[in-house]
């Protein structure tokens, strides 16, 4: 794709579309008016509005949801063409409760196991616009490589996920479409959103485009397309990255019968350069562009290229167990029986390609005199398959079925408001070339069968309290003895209406290692292991007041026969006990109009050779905001900044994709800060940013995250974002 050419396509939508756009408003009824409406054949305006019900379990928090695009300025077509036209149902499901359907537009997510859907707003206010980095934007955000599109994890070791699918393309969670991310949206008029940012010289260039379009069928049915590609030409020699996905959903959720279904495609290419020779390349500005800071496997020209394609429909009837009048809106009320049935099919493959090469660390030793003496290294140690290049080729598939029954006793938001059970199997195949594989030129394909059961429960008492338990085993098959336990409980209390929350959460996991934690033949490693499983107990508490942002979160964990990958980058099994606690604080000050936002993250481990962390992490966001025109243009001036303790940060190691235990290389005790403008026009959103504002001012020049993978240097970037709906 010319992204200069899809870059001009845009911003000449962007201003048709603002001379066109008539201004938007909605109407609001709640259920029992939109039922009486229907019944009397009378036509019924678009916007649903609050009922008597305070919705679902989980959903409650959606009444606090605020800056809803498409309410504003627009009026309803209410021209009478003369002709009759035939009622159309409104949005009837059980999924959605009357405060949901008020809002005008609204995005959702299936749950995996469940029954249940996990409901969000729409991202198109200024809250985050500022953090283009999607993987900064939870907590305090991930440690990185460095370049837009790269490899990152979740700095909170208790946000990183531990299910073992495919465990080579973790690294890029926070850019992938997956089941459990692909978006549905209910848009009572179609909603389109672009955004696209760009920063650096055209040879440097990092791009972010985004393209999505939803569509409601009818009240009850829509369908959308999502694209996103983010990537970076690369600051640094051979760093050039592209990551793309691709999702076309589209969901029913009618009275009894619900539909989700997706298809999903993700398509990464990643040159990988292996960090710098050493933190002085970096640290000691020896080198006049970024471009110049010699990197381990640039010469090697190793390469990434990862491939993915997944689908998933999800189905489930409702049959009421009592009868069902023209007065019951929605079954969310009544006694039911959901029954249903979930099908997936996911493949990944990966391939990595390199060459031999050595590279020169000009301060490899130091000579009598504390002179530097060059040394030459290879990255690699070991070329098991082929001594002077490497093709390496792996690919995971897996086909789930699961069938599932859901009871709803009473209401679906009553004291116990589900009962869940299911049954599932999954069929693993794991492909990869062995070395009597060669002369046949086939792969070898091992594939191994999963079946499990599991449960669940939950309900909730008025506004006040909501609770939940689950449970899921694997009786038998390649997982068997697996097992998760989990509950969860929280509690609300209001002063003036203002809610206190406080949450907890438990959850023990036995889990079978990673398939390719245990075997793999390729050019640079080989290993076949046999790791006992791994245990994990976590507890989580949190408490939050949201009315003046205040959030506090503690997590410990227990953890025996951890598997990790170590300093040589082969995996390793820790036969011990291993504890580990975090403490989350975020606190945003308001005064006038400054903001002045926290969020801090302390973590304490008791073997940081197996599970290093930093001590402390922080996100810092200092800005002004205020309204040059009211309700028309609005505007944040201001800073945002990142910091950790220093520590023996994770290494990377390109023909794996996974973060590996080091201790040579610390890292840390680097602020890094960005300077921003960020603006909304109505429905337009605008960004100004300069990165890495600090670089060469303060600091001791190490701005790392990954051991010697530098942060992008200092550069400007622009963006635009705009969303329409019609």
């Amino acid at each position: 794709m010319n992204m200069a050419l899809m870059r001009n396509i845009v911003l000449g939508i962007a201003f048709a579309v603002a001379v066109m756009l008539p201004g938007m408003s909605y109407a609001q009824f709640d259920a029992a008016s939109l039922a009486r409406n229907q019944r009397n054949g009378q036509g019924v305006n678009q916007g649903m509005g609050f009922g008597a019900n305070q919705g679902l379990a989980g959903q409650s928090d959606m009444m606090g949801m605020e800056g809803q695009e498409g309410m504003e300025g627009e009026v309803a077509d209410s021209t009478d063409t003369g002709r009759k036209k035939r009622p159309r149902r409104p949005l009837e499901s059980y999924y959605f409760s009357d405060t949901v359907r008020a809002l005008y537009n609204w995005k959702w997510h299936v749950d995996r196991d469940y029954n249940r859907v996990n409901i969000e707003p729409l991202d198109t206010t200024l809250q985050d616009w500022r953090i283009d980095y999607v993987f900064y934007r939870k907590g305090v955000g991930d440690m990185a490589l460095g370049g837009l599109g790269q490899s990152s994890q979740p700095i909170n070791w208790f946000e990183r996920r531990q299910d073992k699918d495919f465990t080579f393309a973790r690294s890029y969670d926070a850019y992938t479409v997956r089941l459990d991310n692909v978006p549905f949206y209910n848009a009572k008029t179609p909603l389109t959103n672009a955004t696209y940012l760009e920063s650096g010289q055209k040879r440097y260039r990092e791009e972010h485009f985004e393209l999505v379009h939803s569509q409601n069928i009818n009240p009850s049915t829509s369908a959308n397309v999502s694209f996103k590609s983010r990537g970076t030409m690369g600051q640094y020699d051979w760093q050039r990255t592209r990551n793309n996905a691709l999702s076309l959903a589209v969901a029913h959720t009618g009275k009894r019968y619900s539909l989700h279904a997706a298809y999903m495609h993700n398509n990464i290419s990643a040159r990988e350069n292996g960090g710098a020779v050493g933190k002085w390349a970096v640290a000691d500005t020896v080198f006049e562009m970024p471009s110049g800071v010699p990197m381990r496997l640039a010469s090697s020209q190793a390469e990434n290229k990862y491939r993915n394609n997944g689908v998933f429909v999800k189905q489930a009837y409702a049959i009421p167990l009592q009868r069902v009048t023209e007065y019951d809106f929605s079954l969310a009320d009544l006694s039911a029986v959901y029954i249903g049935h979930q099908f997936e099919y996911n493949r990944w493959s990966k391939s990595y390609s390199d060459i031999r090469a050595t590279y020169t660390n000009q301060r490899g030793e130091h000579d009598a005199d504390g002179g530097y003496i060059p040394t030459e290294h290879s990255y690699y140690e070991d070329w098991f398959i082929n001594p002077t290049t490497t093709r390496d080729s792996i690919s995971e598939t897996i086909i789930s079925n699961r069938v599932f029954v859901q009871l709803q006793p009473w209401e679906r938001d009553g004291a116990i408001s589900t009962i869940d059970g299911g049954i599932g199997v999954d069929l693993h195949t794991y492909s990869y070339l062995k070395l009597k594989d060669y002369p046949r030129g086939s792969l070898t394909r091992d594939k191994r069968t999963s079946w499990y059961v599991y449960g669940s429960t939950g309900g909730m008492i008025k506004r006040y309290a909501d609770w939940g338990a689950d449970v899921k085993f694997y009786p038998s098959g390649y997982r068997g003895g697996d097992l998760s336990v989990g509950g969860n409980i929280t509690l609300r209390a209001f002063i003036n209406e203002r809610p206190l929350i406080l949450s907890g959460k438990f959850r023990q996991e036995l889990r079978t290692p990673g398939y390719w934690q245990e075997n793999l033949f390729s050019n640079h490693y080989v290993w076949f292991n046999s790791f006992d499983k791994e245990s994990e107990t976590r507890f989580e508490v949190n408490f939050s007041v949201p009315s003046i942002a205040l959030e506090l979160g503690v997590w410990q964990g227990v953890l025996n026969n951890t598997i990790y990958y170590g300093a040589d980058s082969r995996p390793q099994q820790h036969s011990g006990t291993i504890s580990l606690t975090s403490l989350y604080a975020r606190k945003d000050f308001r005064i006038a109009g400054f903001h002045l936002d926290h969020r801090a993250l302390v973590q304490i481990t008791s073997n940081e050779s197996v599970l290093p962390v930093p001590t402390l992490s922080a996100f810092l966001s200092y800005y002004y905001e205020f309204w040059v025109k009211r309700d028309v243009l609005r505007v944040q001036i201001g800073f945002d900044g990142r910091y950790n303790t220093s520590y023996y940060a994770q290494g990377y190691n390109p023909a794996l994709s996974v973060f590996y235990n080091q201790r040579e290389v610390k890292v840390g005790n680097y602020p890094y800060l960005d300077a921003f403008v960020a603006a909304k026009w109505k429905r337009m959103r605008i960004l100004l940013k300069y990165q890495h504002v600090n670089m060469n001012l303060f600091g001791n020049g190490e701005y790392f995250q990954a051991a010697l993978y530098p942060l992008n240097p200092r550069m400007f970037k622009v963006g635009i974002s705009w969303s329409w709906y019609d």
